[in-house]
């Protein structure tokens, strides 16, 4: 395919975005699907067109004047992969399956840029809705930070301590021939792998025997950091009790070094089934799964025994939508609100876990404050026998909140994660 026919295939994707509500890469991989003759590059393309479009769609649209898919994949290649206004018009010629002709409003638009007098959600390119949120969150730099939450993201990876070092790692991936350079350290998880952007939105990490052999996960830079300001040291009784796939439950163990005990658990037993496998493969040892029984509390043995219990709880993503840029725009008030609702339940399935003394760690992947510090404030307002605690964060350009800490793309370069630690008294 050429350069236009694959905006055409982008324009005709986000079309039907709008038409069927479903996530964006189910959208791509049904229209691969029907499109057989798409090669690979030209499938790779097509996503990445698709996602551009829809990571810089309002901005798109401001500086084009027109709030359509074409718009949107234009004002992506212009302002977002940096190509030229000529380079777009060029593509379009003597392609009978690329987009209808450009028009003078059109070329005048891809010339210029009108973005400086835009508000700052719209050259932040998140929903106007949250505006106060990130008003709140960021103050004057809220569209920034907007703007760094819609770039693309490189690829994380973990090395896993319990079998490899990160240079273990780097060596091995160096080898890939799937990868044209060696990947970089990330610049403050100690045990991080950084691939870029370019490399990364195609590489099979899955397939690597680096991988097979358990010597690393994926896992972003601020989830690496998240795990390790837990504080949880080899020997220590340790719940997760949103534990999910497992990303945190196994860099917890490593942390631990396979000694003392770590209780998995999530109210979706569901979400718990991949852990096993993952478990195995990264020859993880003190980790006990705990899935929900219909009439007991799977955790009631637990109670008032744990030295760390770790909520990674369910929020709205908004810190990831750099890797999923299409659920910032189907993401709605009445989604946050049940988000809050479930946070808080979270917390009064862990605070009893909690041993005097012992530490109750709150993580989000999201920058609304809703959903960090207010949320962390509600709790300790109910719950007076808990008090939040600094936290050790070795330079790390994080925000520092009245309670906790928020990492950003802009701030951190790692997705938008906040933490904080509560003490039990």
């Amino acid at each position: 395919m050429r350069n236009g026919a694959r905006q055409q295939a982008a324009i005709e994707i986000l079309k039907s975005l709008e038409t069927q509500r479903q996530p964006a890469a189910d959208a791509v991989k049904a229209w691969m699907l029907t499109h057989r003759f798409a090669g690979s590059k030209d499938r790779a393309e097509i996503g990445d067109l698709v996602f551009g479009a829809l990571r810089w769609k309002q901005s798109s649209a401001w500086r084009m004047g027109a709030d359509t898919p074409r718009a949107w994949v234009w004002g992506a290649l212009r302002w977002g992969f940096g190509q030229s206004a000529e380079w777009i018009e060029q593509s379009l010629a003597d392609d009978p399956h690329a987009p209808s002709p450009m028009t003078d409003a059109e070329r005048a638009a891809l010339n210029g840029d009108n973005i400086a007098s835009a508000p700052a959600h719209v050259r932040g390119d998140f929903p106007e809705w949250l505006s106060a949120s990130f008003a709140r969150a960021f103050g004057d730099g809220a569209a920034e930070e907007g703007a760094a939450l819609a770039a693309p993201a490189p690829l994380d990876l973990r090395a896993n301590t319990l079998k490899a070092d990160r240079e273990k790692v780097v060596a091995a991936l160096s080898e890939s021939p799937k990868l044209r350079e060696p990947p970089s350290l990330t610049p403050h998880a100690p045990d991080g792998v950084r691939i870029p952007w370019s490399q990364g939105r195609t590489f099979p990490w899955a397939t690597e025997q680096a991988f097979v052999k358990g010597w690393f996960e994926v896992q972003d830079e601020g989830s690496q950091i998240a795990a390790r300001v837990s504080g949880a040291q080899p020997g220590m009784q340790v719940a997760d009790v949103c534990a999910g796939g497992g990303g945190k439950t196994l860099a917890l163990a490593a942390l631990m070094e396979n000694k003392g005990q770590i209780f998995a658990h999530d109210i979706d037993g569901r979400r718990l089934a991949p852990l096993k496998e993952r478990l195995d493969r990264a020859g993880v040892r003190n980790v006990q799964i705990r899935t929900p029984m219909r009439t007991k509390d799977a955790l009631a043995d637990l109670r008032g025994k744990m030295d760390i219990v770790f909520v990674d709880a369910p929020c709205t993503g908004s810190g990831t939508w750099r890797r999923s840029p299409d659920s910032k725009w189907r993401l709605r008030p009445n989604a946050l609100a049940k988000r809050l609702e479930e946070q808080q339940q979270a917390l009064a399935l862990a605070a009893p876990l909690v041993k005097g003394g012992g530490r109750l760690v709150y993580v989000t992947c999201s920058v609304l404050p809703e959903e960090n510090e207010d949320a962390v404030a509600s709790f300790l307002g109910a719950y007076t026998d808990f008090a939040p605690v600094g936290l050790e964060l070795a330079g790390l350009p994080a925000y520092e909140r009245q309670i906790g800490v928020q990492m950003t793309p802009l701030k951190t370069g790692c997705d938008g994660f906040y933490v904080a630690v509560l003490q039990r008294s």
